[in-house]
């Protein structure tokens, strides 16, 4: 009897279990939703953090000395930009996997944006920074959505903090505008231009600053992913998704968003709400 390798015998296998590929947008969406989870499993936590953080800064749980107060304001501070960079995180993956709508309803936007003011106020004064809020008494209700509009405005908030110092000046301004856009390039076989009175359509939302300007060859630039503009050579804060995450927001809306700067005199970013916006989420004539 012969000692050795026994050969297996082979067996074949149904061709309905090949491995499939996974396209580079198939990748690159499921790496978003991953990073989505994560960001949303972040955010129930980092509240309760900052609920605590906010009880004991209140001293109802015993009284602090001066460097407990330092060091739990700054744990705060922190706190806050951790919360707005989740949010910034769950906004963009929305947006890119076209998973955003819009909320309409009829509400006073001076009163949205005071809400977001007022908790900027504190920020402000803890870096020195005045902070002024001019709402406009002529802007009447309107629909529009409430939590978007507050998210714009805090990402504009946050860049001026950023890029404004200690003992400059920030502005927040809302008035009514009249925006024409114009959808095609055929003259009106009469123009009544000169007679009509145009009435506002729009709400414009403003953030002006004292911060060092914007270069003109910059000021496109800087609504675009990860654009990060740095002042002497240092780095810049953030992830340079705010003011994309913004003009995204904004432009979803149907509105327009831009910037008004010159180098040394500061910059106003200014973004429209359209005061009878369509339910459809496409800026045509962008």
């Amino acid at each position: 009897m012969s000692t050795g390798v026994v050969p297996m015998p082979t067996k074949s296998f149904p061709a309905k279990h090949k491995l499939g590929l996974v396209t580079e947008e198939q990748h690159c969406s499921c790496c978003r939703d991953a990073l989505a989870s994560a960001a949303h499993e972040l955010k129930t936590p980092l509240a309760i953090m900052g609920g605590y953080l906010h009880l004991l800064l209140t001293e109802k749980l015993g009284p602090l000395n001066p460097r407990q107060i330092e060091v739990l304001t700054e744990m705060q501070a922190n706190g806050a930009r951790l919360s707005n960079f989740i949010q910034n995180l769950l906004t963009y993956t929305s947006l890119k996997v076209d998973r955003f709508e819009m909320q309409y309803e009829v509400g006073d936007i001076n009163e949205c944006v005071r809400e977001i003011a007022e908790v900027w106020a504190q920020r402000f004064h803890d870096k020195a920074i005045a902070f002024y809020f001019l709402p406009s008494a002529k802007i009447e209700s309107f629909p529009f959505d409430y939590y978007k509009i507050q998210h714009v405005v805090s990402n504009l908030l946050d860049n001026a903090m950023k890029y404004t110092p200690s003992s400059g000046t920030v502005w927040l301004h809302t008035e009514p505008y009249f925006w024409e856009r114009r959808t095609t390039e055929r003259p009106p076989l009469v123009e009544r231009r000169k007679n009509r009175v145009n009435g506002p359509n729009c709400c414009r939302i403003s953030v002006s600053d004292t911060g060092p300007g914007i270069a003109p060859e910059f000021q496109q630039e800087i609504f675009e992913e990860y654009f990060r503009l740095t002042q002497n050579g240092t780095r810049a804060e953030g992830y340079g998704l705010g003011l994309a995450i913004a003009r995204r927001l904004v432009q979803s809306a149907g509105g327009k968003i831009w910037v008004e700067s010159e180098p040394g005199a500061g910059s106003k970013f200014s973004f429209l709400v359209l005061l009878n916006p369509s339910t459809k989420r496409a800026a045509e004539d962008q």
